[in-house]
C-alpha cells in the first residue's frame, strides 16, 4: 500500500504552514486565537498541558459529511466514535444535534462495555448504540447483553459465545476484506497481512454455520478499512468496500436479510501542508455506487474527522539545546497526553502562539518531558527559531489524546478549557 508522502521539507527557510486556518482557528494581532481567544493569555492563566476546544467545530464536522451523504442519496446513519473523546461536554453537543437514529441525528460507535454505559448515562438510548468489539470475554457479555444494543461480532469464537448465551438474537458480523487503507501501512486494518479484526474470506462459512447453529439472525456488515486515511488513498478504501461487498453478497445468498452495511470510519485530517484532503462527495458517491443496489442503510463511525481539528494542546518550550547535529526543542508536555506520532506515527503541526506565521528556518526535533527516548512530537520539522518560555500549539488534538491520557512518570493529564463560537 502507498501512503501519503508525509516528509518535512529540507529547503530552508520555509514558509509558515497554511493548511490549518479555517474560522475559529486564526492569526489576529500576530498572536494565535481559538473563537477569538488568545491562545499564549489561557496558556499563561492555566499552564501546561491545556486542551482547548472549539465547542462549534464537532458539529460543522458531523454537518459536512452528512451534507455530503444526503447528496449522494445515501440512506445514513451516522454515528460517533465514542473512543475518540468521550468528554461529556463534547458529547452534549452531539448529542443535541437532532434525536439519534434520524438522518440529523448522531448514535454512538462504542467498543467496549465501558463505553456503552457512558453512552446510556449520557442520553443515548440503547438501540442507537453500535458495539464493535473484539476478544470479547463472558464479563464484558454481563454488560453488553443486559441492553438491546447492536451488537457486532468479529469473530467465529464471538458468534459462538454470544450464540450459547442469546441464542436467536439479532447481531452483525465485521469482516475483514482483505484490503485496507490507513494514513501509516500500520494504521490499515485489514490487507494481505492478517490482523486482528474480523472474520476473514477463508472463515466466513465457519461464522454462517456458527450462526445457524445458534439461531441467530444477521442483520449487519460491517467492515473497517483502516484510520487517518486522506483524499489520496480514496481508491484504496473503495478496494476494501468492493471486497466487503463480494461477502455482503454470499450473506443475501445465504439468506439473510442485511439490512445495514457500516463501512466504520478511519476518515483522516490532514496534518501537514502539501496533504490532501478527503473529498467527501467523492466518499460519498462511491459508498452510494457500490451499496444503493442492494437497498441497505449505509452507516459511518466517524471519530477523529469529528474531533481531530476540533481543539489544539498548548505547552510552553522549556528547552532549545543541540545535541551533537540536532537542535531539540523541549516541551513541559510528553507523550502521556499527546501519543499520536509515539504510538500512531501521525504528522503534528506545532505553531508558536505568538508570532505564528514567522518563516520556518531550522530543522529540529520537537521532545517532551517524558523519561523515555521515543517521548518526541516530530523529527527534522522545519520550525522558526523559538526561545525558552515561548508558548506553542499542537494543532490537531481533538480526538485520541486526552481520551488516552494517563499520568505516566506521574506527569500531569492537563486542564481543559471550552470555547463556544462568538456569533457572526
Amino acid at each position: 500500500m502507498s501512503s501519503p508522502a508525509r516528509t518535512a521539507p529540507t529547503a530552508l527557510p520555509a514558509p509558515a504552514p497554511t493548511w490549518w486556518q479555517r474560522p475559529g482557528l486564526e492569526v489576529h494581532d500576530d498572536r494565535l486565537t481559538l473563537n477569538g481567544a488568545d491562545l499564549d493569555v489561557l496558556l499563561r492563566e492555566h499552564g501546561a498541558p491545556l486542551f482547548v476546544y472549539d465547542l462549534a467545530r464537532p458539529a460543522e464536522n458531523v454537518r459536512a459529511l452528512q451534507g455530503a451523504l444526503r447528496r449522494a442519496g445515501l440512506r445514513y446513519l451516522t454515528r460517533f466514535a465514542l473512543k475518540s473523546c468521550p468528554d461529556p461536554r463534547i458529547l452534549a453537543v452531539l448529542r443535541a444535534l437532532g434525536e439519534p437514529g434520524t438522518p440529523d441525528g448522531v448514535g454512538i460507535d462504542a467498543c467496549s462495555p465501558g463505553e456503552v454505559l457512558h453512552a446510556l448515562a449520557n442520553g443515548w438510548p440503547p438501540e442507537t448504540i453500535s458495539f464493535t468489539g473484539t476478544n470479547v470475554s463472558e464479563r464484558d457479555l454481563d454488560v453488553l447483553l443486559a441492553h438491546p444494543i447492536r451488537l457486532n461480532l468479529d469473530g467465529v469464537s464471538q458468534i459462538e459465545r454470544v450464540g450459547r448465551r442469546a441464542p436467536g438474537r439479532a447481531i452483525g458480523l465485521r469482516v475483514n476484506p482483505g484490503a485496507g487503507a490507513g494514513y501509516t501501512d500500520d494504521l490499515a486494518y485489514a490487507g494481505e497481512r492478517p490482523t486482528k479484526f474480523g472474520v476473514t474470506t477463508d472463515r466466513l462459512d465457519d461464522a454462517v454455520a456458527a450462526v445457524r447453529r445458534h439461531g441467530l439472525a444477521v442483520d449487519t456488515l460491517h467492515f473497517h478499512a483502516g484510520s487517518g486515511w486522506l483524499g489520496d488513498q480514496l481508491g484504496e478504501f473503495e478496494a476494501a468496500l468492493a471486497r466487503a461487498v463480494t461477502l455482503l453478497e454470499r450473506l443475501l445468498e445465504a439468506g439473510f436479510a442485511i439490512r445495514e452495511v457500516n463501512v466504520g470510519g478511519g476518515l483522516g485530517r490532514v496534518a501537514r501542508d502539501g496533504e490532501v484532503p478527503v473529498d467527501l462527495d467523492a466518499y460519498a458517491a462511491t459508498v452510494a455506487r457500490h451499496l444503493a443496489p442492494y437497498g441497505v442503510t449505509a452507516a459511518f463511525e466517524p471519530g477523529d474527522f469529528v474531533m481531530k481539528d476540533a481543539a489544539v494542546l498548548l505547552a510552553e518550550v522549556v528547552s532549545v539545546e543541540r545535541r551533537g547535529s540536532v537542535t531539540f526543542v523541549g516541551l513541559d508536555v510528553g507523550w502521556n497526553v499527546n501519543c499520536a506520532y509515539f504510538i500512531y506515527g501521525y504528522a503534528q503541526e506545532i505553531v508558536p502562539l505568538a508570532g505564528p506565521m514567522r518563516p520556518r528556518t531550522r530543522l529540529v526535533t520537537v521532545a517532551g518531558h517524558i523519561n523515555e527516548a521515543g517521548d518526541v512530537f516530530a523529527e527534522d520539522y522545519p520550525m522558526p527559531d523559538v526561545a525558552e518560555g515561548e508558548g506553542v500549539a499542537i494543532l490537531n488534538a481533538g480526538g485520541y489524546l486526552q481520551a488516552m491520557s494517563m499520568t505516566h512518570c506521574l506527569r500531569p493529564t492537563g486542564a481543559t478549557v471550552y470555547l463556544e463560537r462568538p456569533a457572526g
